[in-house]
């Protein structure tokens, strides 16, 4: 059987692990796909380990007994976070990005790939440590971020319907009262989307009252499930009175300038 160096080794184990994030890969399934000794593989995670840890891009945990084995948990540094906010406002913060209504124009941001991605790892990284069973969003534009989060987290993504589908199955719906327009809108989500007493955390692109996200809650907990936490890319902090409380976000939106551009700031977690 083919040997490999160790070089090969460390690229192939930072590999699988980045592309299974919360996943525990068995120290066998390293050894029979390298042809190698346990405590040549346990070294070579060392390496991999280090190298995470220096670079500040997550971190990999070793899970003891039996069944255990080591996983990778997303992470991102400090200081990344904070440039890609930065950046993120300037783009945003274009004069041509407000449309009538005083709308920003995002849809180009939110279904590019790097700045999804790099926005999912942030947001991502916030919520590793809840045990989070599904990430939760509502159709359609908040899809691409929310996908990113869930597939940083190592769950599921589940899509809340503002409408009704044969395809679903039998549902469960509610009405809930828009929290910038005070609308009576409807959501709603198959039976069979979620187990009972999940764990979740809902994404979106953008949060203005916190209607949608208070609605998610009580929709929630028709499913007897939990929202553990909310995480949107831009917080609309013109809105000073919010339906729900414990959020966080990537950049907040604080109005329009003189000019007709809008005023963007880094959210408070980068600060």
């Amino acid at each position: 059987m083919e040997k490999f160096t160790r070089n090969q080794r460390v690229a192939a184990i930072t590999k699988i692990l980045i592309e299974n994030p919360d996943k525990v890969v068995n120290l066998n399934t390293f050894t029979e796909l390298f042809n190698a000794a346990k405590s040549t593989i346990s070294e070579d995670i060392v390496i991999v380990r280090d190298v995470l840890n220096k670079l500040s891009v997550g971190k990999i945990e070793t899970i003891s007994g039996a069944a255990g084995g080591v996983k990778y948990i997303c992470g991102v540094s400090r200081e990344e976070s904070k440039a890609f906010a930065r950046d993120l406002c300037l783009i945003l913060g274009e004069r041509d990005r407000i449309i009538p209504g005083n709308f920003i124009y995002m849809t180009d941001i939110m279904y590019n790939p790097q700045f999804v991605h790099r926005a999912g790892v942030i947001l991502a990284s916030e919520f590793n440590n809840l045990k989070v069973d599904y990430v939760v969003t509502v159709e359609t534009k908040g899809i691409p971020l929310a996908y990113e989060v869930a597939k940083m987290l190592g769950v599921q993504l589940i899509i809340v319907r503002r409408d009704n589908k044969v395809t679903e199955g039998t549902t469960v719906s509610i009405n809930y009262v828009s929290g910038s327009n005070k609308r009576i809108q409807s959501m709603s989500l198959s039976r069979k989307s979620m187990k009972k007493g999940s764990r979740c955390i809902f994404i979106d692109d953008f949060m203005k009252a916190g209607g949608t996200a208070l609605g998610i809650d009580n929709l929630l907990k028709e499913f007897e499930s939990e929202l553990l936490g909310i995480g949107v890319l831009v917080d609309d902090v013109t809105t000073e009175r919010k339906l729900v409380r414990d959020y966080i976000s990537v950049i907040q939106f604080k109005g329009i300038n003189d000019d007709g551009s809008a005023l963007l700031e880094s959210s408070e977690i980068f600060k």
